[in-house]
């Protein structure tokens, strides 16, 4: 009897059987579809019915649908179902959901329920769109000097220190306080430093006048411009990753030294992603000036000081003062309330320092006049083609303070739409630097489709030449070593579809060179058999013997070419990346099928056989 034991075998069967579970969802391909989604709320199965309902009643039928994290998805037969569906359901339906363009995968709803799911497919074969925005680390480094200088002012402030002017240079990377004498000097010096411990402050003098001077440092500035990339790509990850978008599975990633790039595969409508992600809304909200005539000031162009003029949405002159009683960044949450008391309003949370000033605020000003101004930066081209940052700033609500009122309110005077999106960007957090667009490709689902042709028919057509060539040198062993090739394939789509990989078609490269190595591997360990045989060794131990003394030669490949696959998974991006991941998956799959697998088939072959009198091999 050839000697392996039986758990082994039985393990092997296991494996297998789990592994064509997993791989199954796969086979059934994908369908266009829509998905649903509500600002903080989960679509549930009333709804789902009541979408159904009215597609009915217009003749459109959906193929399927399911409910996943809070979105609904249906799936349908033809694009014109799809097109025609949204079209119902933005008409019905108007404002309920936010509606995106996508596909859907046939998988049956009890796989599902058990968490079995295709694999994902890259942009390259599945479609969508592909953005490359360029981040304003510079923007981001100005940014930073102005909040030391909003920062220096509020110590100096608080603690009722004169001082002559607080100055930004940009190109020395310099905010400069000038004061007016050594007293005032060493008070504010004390004052700014209690605020900000961390800070290197140094000691000038200007026209005779002492000033104090913070540099930032060519080390702080890397650190900012770098801290401005990975925000931002948290911060659009976050909006992506909103119910209000709706978008599956976006991929974001750092692109060289100043860029982030996005993949959107499946995702065939651009238009309202582009024009969330690029956006930094914040709000302020701050005092109405009672005591001044807010159109004499607009009219005359003379603002009290203390003051500062804004307009309401209806172009009606407001005058706000200066102090801002709390700003965007201190929000913890923001969410859309389409039916509140008082029509469409957004819930806004804040942090502790927010909240202490807003109720202290409420509690000094019952029965006065609170305004919020919303404050909307992007940046586009103008009629010359010229990328300019675009500003605006606009008064959106004005209330009375009626009561105390600290860590939660809400917003009201916004309509549906802009509700929803205000409360997306405030909840995601605003960019750390602003966004340019440099690059947009969208990939058709066509075209997608076609990269899967090529590339499935390129990995059959080279597994194809690999088992002919095994069966006709190899002959029975030959055979074996096909349905182990197979079941390589089989566990390695089943490995990715379980930890959620995106396969690309340099990820199909991949899959090729693996079974090319589990040949390689199978061809060792063949060799090894049928030198036994000749120098007159019994079938029996020619087997034992082949696997056993292949080993050291297959596992010394292996793990070199290992170790070149996490290199490239830990360092490389993209489809260096993808080809990394499909590899290394790869190995370990091949190891186990040729040292395992085989073995176990083998066994099962011939171990039963009381005497062997030859192989065919």
């Amino acid at each position: 009897m050839i000697s392996y034991p039986r758990w082994k075998i039985a393990l092997v069967a296991i494996v297998l059987l789990f592994g064509i579970l997993l791989a199954l969802p796969n086979l059934f391909g994908e369908e266009n579809a829509l998905q649903f989604a509500r600002d903080r709320a989960a679509v549930q199965d009333g709804d789902r019915a009541s979408i159904e309902r009215l597609l009915a009643d217009k003749g459109v039928k959906a193929t399927g649908a399911f409910l996943d994290q809070g979105r609904l998805t249906l799936r349908f037969a033809t694009k014109q179902d799809q097109l025609k569906a949204r079209d119902v359901i933005a008409e019905g339906q108007p404002n309920e959901y936010t509606i995106a363009l996508s596909q859907a995968s046939r998988v049956p709803e009890w796989m599902r329920n058990l968490g079995l799911n295709p694999l994902k497919l890259g942009l390259d074969l599945r479609g969508g769109v592909y953005l490359v925005y360029q981040v304003d680390v510079a923007g981001a480094v100005k940014q930073q000097l102005d909040h030391h200088e909003q920062d220096f002012r509020a110590s100096l402030r608080n603690a009722r220190i004169g001082y002559q002017d607080v100055q930004v240079d940009y190109a020395q990377n310099r905010v400069r306080v000038l004061f007016r004498d050594a007293d005032s000097f060493a008070k504010g010096r004390a004052a700014i430093l209690a605020d900000s411990r961390n800070l290197t402050l140094t000691d000038a003098t200007v026209d005779g006048s002492p000033a104090l001077d913070l540099v930032l440092t060519p080390a702080e500035i890397k650190e900012r411009e770098d801290y401005a990339i990975q925000q931002n790509i948290v911060i659009l990850r976050n909006r992506l990753n909103s119910p209000e978008l709706a978008v599956s599975e976006p991929q974001v990633a750092r692109q060289g030294v100043d860029r982030i790039q996005i993949e959107l595969p499946g995702l065939q409508n651009s238009a309202e992603v582009k024009k969330i992600l690029g956006k930094t809304a914040t709000l302020e909200f701050r005092m109405v000036d009672e005591a001044n005539n807010p159109l004499e000031a607009a009219a005359t162009g003379h603002v009290p000081l203390g003051s500062k003029l804004y307009y309401t949405r209806d172009k009606q002159p407001v005058l706000l003062k200066r102090d801002v009683v709390v700003t965007g960044d201190q929000l913890t949450d923001a969410s859309f309330q389409p039916n509140s008391q008082d029509g469409p309003a957004v819930s806004v949370g804040l942090d502790s320092r927010g909240a202490a000033k807003m109720l202290k605020n409420t509690q000094e000003n019952i029965g006065h006049l609170m305004a919020v101004v919303f404050i909307d930066r992007s940046r586009e081209k103008n009629a010359e083609g010229v990328d300019v940052d675009r500003t605006t700033e606009e008064v959106i609500n004005r209330a009375t303070i009626r009561g105390v009122f600290s860590n939660n309110f809400q917003i009201t005077g916004v309509n549906p739409i802009e509700g929803r999106e205000l409360a997306l960007l405030l909840r995601a957090g605003g960019l750390a630097a602003p966004l340019t667009p440099v690059e947009e490709r969208a990939i058709g689902p066509s075209l997608g489709q076609d990269n899967i042709d090529k590339g499935v028919n390129a990995m059959v057509f080279g597994m194809l030449g690999a088992f002919i060539f095994m069966a006709i040198y190899y002959k029975a062993f030959g055979l074996i070593a096909d349905i182990v090739l197979a079941a390589n394939v089989v566990l390695l789509t089943a490995f990715l579809s379980l930890v959620g990989a995106a396969l690309t078609l340099p990820g199909i490269a991949a899959v090729v060179l693996t079974v090319g190595m589990a040949v390689d591997a199978n061809i060792l360990i063949y060799e090894r058999i049928r030198e036994e045989i000749r120098i007159g060794v019994s079938p029996r131990a020619a087997i034992s013997a082949g696997f056993d003394r292949a080993f050291s030669a297959i596992a010394d490949s292996n793990v070199t070419a290992l170790i070149a696959g996490l290199v490239l998974w830990l360092f490389g991006t993209g489809a260096v990346r993808g080809f990394a991941v499909v590899l290394v998956l790869g190995i370990a799959t091949s190891m186990f099928t040729s040292l395992m697998g085989s073995r176990a088939l083998v066994q099962v072959i011939y171990g039963g056989k009381r005497k062997i009198e030859r192989l065919s091999i």
